[in-house]
């Protein structure tokens, strides 16, 4: 059994309401009064878990130090999800399918970011390789801050089987690149979606391409070439939210 830590009100309550039963200790800071905090706490002992009262270097030092906000808890690596299990739940939707599909994005940092916001735009899961790409891991769940807990990952071994699988199901598959002709501004996005960001500084593979049937990029005023994968990610996903919500 694999065990990370989160820290945060915020990730804490999120694994509280998602995933209790991954939960195996906290600590608290025993100086600190704080009404979400103790509601926490409440929370933590129905589930028969006592906080330990720590003191706040130590918390700090568990956080690698950022802010913890006075509790840290041990819980169980999230489980990936296979190819099989993608499809159960695709076919079980109900809403309109909204994927992000990240092909060979190997920066654990970059997972965990791109978690965060899709978790904030509603998306029903990412789409991860099982080959030269990130899992979930220790890193990937602490700058997820809680969407690890949140947010289905799905390893598949071939990433184009799954693309024609997911076209098959009326699901539009959209391809990220900076050479594209439209930008994600000039498109109307909102029908079931799955959005493909490629790895960094390599983008797309050449088959991954192949199986997206249309491709669009971010307008770009200043001297950078590119965005980092997570940043553009973040602002594909919020263009689709925004055009859903309008709609």
């Amino acid at each position: 059994m694999s065990l990370t830590q989160l820290f945060g009100i915020h990730a804490v309550q999120a694994a509280l309401d998602y995933s209790p039963q991954k939960i195996r200790r906290a600590w608290v800071d025993g100086q600190r009064q704080d009404v979400r905090l103790k509601q926490v706490i409440d929370d933590l002992a129905k589930l028969g878990i006592i906080p330990e009262k720590a003191e706040r270097k130590k918390l700090e030092k568990m956080a690698d130090g950022k802010n913890h906000q006075g509790i840290v808890v041990a819980v169980e690596l999230p489980a990936m999800r296979s190819e099989d299990q993608l499809k159960q739940d695709v076919e079980a939707l109900t809403t309109t399918p909204f994927y992000l599909v990240l092909d060979q994005v190997q920066d654990p940092h970059n997972l965990g970011a791109c978690l965060r916001t899709a978790d904030a735009v509603g998306a029903h899961g990412v789409i991860v390789t099982k080959d030269n790409a990130a899992g979930i891991t220790p890193t990937v769940c602490k700058v997820a801050s809680g969407a690890a807990e949140t947010v289905p990952v799905y390893q598949v071994t071939n990433l184009a089987r799954v693309l024609r699988w997911l076209k098959e199901q009326n699901i539009w598959i959209m391809g990220a690149a900076g050479e594209a002709e439209q930008t994600v501004f000039q498109m109307k996005l909102d029908m079931p979606l799955a959005l493909v960001m490629g790895a960094e500084g390599t983008g797309m593979r050449h088959l991954t391409r192949q199986h997206c049937d249309f491709l669009v990029k971010i307008p770009m005023a200043g001297q950078v070439e590119s965005l980092n994968v997570s940043v553009a990610a973040g602002v594909l996903l919020y263009e689709v939210f925004r055009q859903k919500l309008l709609a």
